[in-house]
């Protein structure tokens, strides 16, 4: 299992070299720096006319894992990890992982409204971590492995918010439920090396049940 066994050991593991960067393909730079800049993208399908993008942010422990697990389902168009939900501009991971800046480890998912939901979003992010340990995933310990939802607009709001209601009527936890429902704060975009990490590294998994 990939794990990172500490939040401070974490910050200098498996960083990649300046060779392993130089491959990033400029499509995949080009769209990043894309969506960055816009609060939702519109594109051309030639099948479909023109469809309205929409944005999704989870924070659910490691975001390595978080966004290995986005990228598997139909519907959603780009991922990128990042920091969300702190006091300081624009954080390195380093600072992130000192506990001082007050960030989550989050992932932004951009998708196709018509060919994924948000409810099923929604349906993933509680199925890939426990909602019940605070600040806490597994082996990663620490606040920016909390979890938390950030909302983009109401309609996010109201779903996540039934959806955790849900979730802690079903009797699956023995605890209270821990997850932040929160409004989207500003995007800092991690460092390259994060970026689609156990794609690049051909394999791997951060994530305990």
């Amino acid at each position: 299992m990939g794990h990172r066994n500490s939040a401070r050991g974490r910050c200098t593991e498996g960083q990649l070299n300046g060779s392993q960067l130089s491959h990033l393909t400029h499509a995949e730079t080009t769209w990043s720096a894309w969506v960055e800049t816009h609060p939702t993208t519109s594109v051309y399908d030639g099948k479909k006319g023109r469809s309205t993008m929409e944005r999704a942010t989870f924070g659910a422990g490691c975001f390595w894992g978080v966004e290995q697990a986005f990228r598997k389902i139909d519907g959603v168009v780009a991922t990128q990890v990042g920091y969300a939900g702190g006091t300081v501009d624009n954080p390195t991971y380093e600072q992130v992982c000192s506990h001082t800046t007050g960030h989550a480890e989050v992932v932004e998912v951009t998708y196709d409204p018509d060919a994924v939901s948000y409810d099923e979003l929604l349906d993933v992010f509680w199925h890939i971590h426990n909602p019940t340990t605070l600040n806490r995933q597994g082996p990663d310990i620490g606040d920016q492995y909390r979890s938390v939802i950030f909302y983009h607009n109401d309609e996010h709001k109201s779903a996540a918010e039934a959806s955790r209601q849900r979730l802690q009527a079903s009797g699956k936890y023995n605890r209270d439920i821990v997850t932040y429902i929160e409004p989207a704060p500003r995007f800092w975009r991690a460092e390259e090396y994060h970026q689609q990490y156990f794609q690049r590294r051909g394999g791997g998994s951060c994530h305990t049940r």
